[in-house]
């Protein structure tokens, strides 16, 4: 607790105005290697020099925590029931690369105030100068997932060569379109960049054809490959652990293009501070 303690100092440095950018990861269908790729782009852009927080939203399915091999004694929830401070449950990958755990129940929901919301904005201050809060939410696009959708900075689709996970994924990208005017798109466990290509040219035009102002990006592939197999089934960075790999350059190309793209999107100045992202997730339901 004493390390963890004084990891979380170095966040203190150098105080600024927030700019976090929050970023969804969804898919329609459990299965396509959407926590894989959270914590794995989580960790490529901490290597970019990016300070990063990876947030475990995966309700019923939380983790993140077995990937970056960390233990997990407290969660969300046990702030919210005010038995921990925020700061306490935060868990440090490396410095600058921050785990937030969520819960693996729905229980979190039961526990909300606006004092509880006041205290967590306070509590939440020392992660107010990450530059990206990467968000692995659950499969499925239910209330709580369209909540994320809706209140980050972008959204990231994940799918599979697969026609149920392709027709999961437009119908994400379709409700994703309610809030969002630009939705990136990511094709997993592909054969080739050919034919991730094809996938996502093929739901582009149906999208165009079916939502209106709908601007959908392709963000990248992952080629199938039995390394990604490998450390999906037993949990682990594969950009930290195979940095010279197909699958980790496939990865850092994915992370550059994204922290461009985002910083070409200049938005309107507004809170971007952690507590307030919560504040707006907990006080929809």
């Amino acid at each position: 607790m004493k390390n963890q303690a004084a990891n979380l100092e170095l966040l203190l440095e150098s105080p600024k105005i927030s700019n976090t950018k929050f970023i969804t990861i969804t898919s329609g269908k459990g299965g396509v290697g959407k926590s894989t790729f959270s914590a794995n782009l989580a960790y490529k852009l901490w290597q970019l020099g990016f300070k990063v927080g990876i947030f475990d939203a995966d309700i019923g399915l939380a983790n993140l925590d077995i990937m970056f091999g960390v233990r997990c004694e407290k969660n969300l929830l046990h702030v919210l029931k005010n038995q921990a401070k925020l700061k306490d449950i935060i868990i440090p990958i490396e410095r600058n690369l921050y785990l937030i755990p969520g819960d693996s129940g729905t229980d979190i929901f039961r526990y909300k105030s606006e004092f509880m919301f006041e205290a967590l904005i306070e509590d939440s201050a020392f992660l107010d100068n990450l530059d990206f809060v990467i968000i692995d939410t659950g499969a499925g696009i239910g209330e709580y997932t369209q909540t994320f959708l809706k209140n980050s900075d972008e959204v990231i689709v994940i799918t599979i060569p697969d026609p149920a996970a392709i027709t999961d994924a437009y119908a994400t990208i379709k409700l994703a379109a309610n809030f969002k005017e630009r939705i990136f798109m990511l094709i997993n466990m592909t054969k080739n960049n050919a034919e991730a290509q094809m996938i996502f040219q093929k739901v582009q035009k149906i999208a165009q054809a079916n939502i209106n102002n709908i601007k959908l990006e392709f963000i990248g592939e992952l080629t199938k490959t039995s390394l990604i197999n490998h450390y999906s089934k037993n949990r682990g960075i594969f950009v930290k652990l195979e940095p010279n790999s197909s699958s980790s350059m496939e990865i850092e190309e994915i992370a550059r293009n994204l922290a461009k793209k985002m910083e070409r999107n200049v938005l309107v100045q507004e809170d971007k501070r952690f507590g307030k992202f919560l504040k707006k997730i907990l006080g929809h339901f």
